[in-house]
């Protein structure tokens, strides 16, 4: 049993890590778990595995909290304020849910990849006694990991361990697991994703910009207003989340050049076009651009609780990894965003020495060990019955 949802990004390394233990175990019976308001997304996602995995979608409540607000300011934030209590009793609702579909299914292990639809799921496991195995992908612990953290039998983590809390005997580094389809590409093979991609010059350099399923309104507008000098000299994919698609089509530039989608199931392949990728900092999408080696412009959402990406962001830049440029500073002057693209389309060792430096992030085992972390949870649970 698997569960993880919210975004893709808690969903999209289940595949991996399913297709990792199907290998090991021809019959293997797995189940996924998701929150209904990601629930067509997350479907979509599981689907595109070649086997079946029937997707189960509970009520789950978040916790919203907001990284660069005050906490008395979002106190006095009433509406929100009242739908945390009422998500309450909505997180109660979908322990119920998992506690009754747990008993039915009746799996030898239960594995939470992330978002808030796992706390349901892995409490549940925990009162089953079920073993439970988490997945922590950012360099920040999250509050639902924090939570489940003592009921688990093992840890997994996408950074080194020295960045959690968690207990050092049952914690282990895996990465981030990523489909065996983010590696690094040829120049050829690169071309050749650019034309099914629907690019008309596929020898021209090509930046995709993505931020996220979800989309990221001021990334968007700021490459907007920037694209046509860009088009000069590079083709640009832009990937603006369903929600912001009409927004960017109105204003979007005609141009060839400039291909435009809401979304894309399966970044593989417009990253293996990509020379360069505009993106937040979602850590399953960075480790996939490690995984290519891609040279990656990185806008962290400040918002966001804890201030994950703001963290996720600091690594890679410390690392010489990616050039990170603040959202505010783009809100007020696209054209930083502008001058950071051409950075590394205009300068060969730029470019040559971003995908070095963000290849040694690259953790090309991460699904096999996390399967086998996984696959050992469950022998040790028999082992003790």
């Amino acid at each position: 049993m698997a569960a993880g949802g919210g975004s893709g990004g808690h969903v999209t390394p289940v595949l991996a890590v399913l297709r990792e233990l199907k290998k090991h175990d021809k019959n293997l019976k797995a189940y996924f778990i998701t929150d209904k308001a990601f629930g067509q997304q997350a479907t979509g996602i599981i689907d595109t595995l070649n086997f079946k995995v029937p997707v189960k979608k509970i009520n789950a409540g978040k916790f919203r909290r907001f990284h660069s607000v005050s906490v008395w300011k979002q106190i006095f934030n009433l509406p929100m304020t009242f739908k945390n209590i009422g998500d309450v009793f909505v997180t109660g609702v979908g322990l119920l849910q998992s506690v009754r579909y747990l008993r039915k299914v009746k799996p030898d292990v239960v594995f939470t990849k992330g978002g808030f639809v796992c706390l349901p799921v892995g409490l549940a496991a925990s009162f089953l006694k079920i073993p439970l195995v988490i997945h922590d992908s950012d360099s920040l612990p999250g509050l639902t990991n924090k939570l489940l953290a003592k009921h688990a039998t093992i840890i997994a983590t996408g950074a080194p361990v020295e960045n959690y809390p968690y207990p050092r005997e049952k914690t282990h580094y895996v990465g981030v697991p990523v489909s065996a389809a983010f590696r690094p590409v040829t120049q050829q093979e690169k071309e050749k994703c650019r034309s099914v991609l629907g690019m008309v010059d596929i020898k021209k350099p090509l930046v995709v910009v993505t931020g996220g399923g979800l989309g990221a309104r001021n990334l968007n507008r700021a490459i907007v207003s920037v694209a046509e000098p860009l088009l000069k000299k590079c083709s640009i994919l832009h990937i603006t989340g369903q929600s912001n698609y009409n927004e960017v089509m109105q204003r979007a530039p005609e141009s060839a050049d400039y291909v435009v989608k809401p979304f894309i199931n399966g970044l593989a392949l417009a990253f293996g076009g990509a020379d360069v990728v505009v993106t937040r900092a979602g850590a399953t999408t960075t480790s996939e651009l490690a995984a290519m080696a891609k040279p990656t412009i990185i806008v962290p959402n400040p918002y966001l609780t804890g201030g994950h990406q703001i963290k996720n962001a600091e690594v890679f830049a410390k690392a010489g990894a990616a050039i990170v440029v603040q959202e505010d500073k783009i809100v007020m002057n696209p054209v930083i965003l502008k001058l950071a693209i051409e950075k590394i389309i205009d300068d060969k060792k730029t470019m040559n020495d971003l995908s070095k430096a963000i290849y040694k992030f690259a953790k090309p085992d991460s699904a096999i060990d996390m399967a086998e972390l996984i696959v050992s949870a469950a022998y040790k649970n028999k082992e003790r019955a």
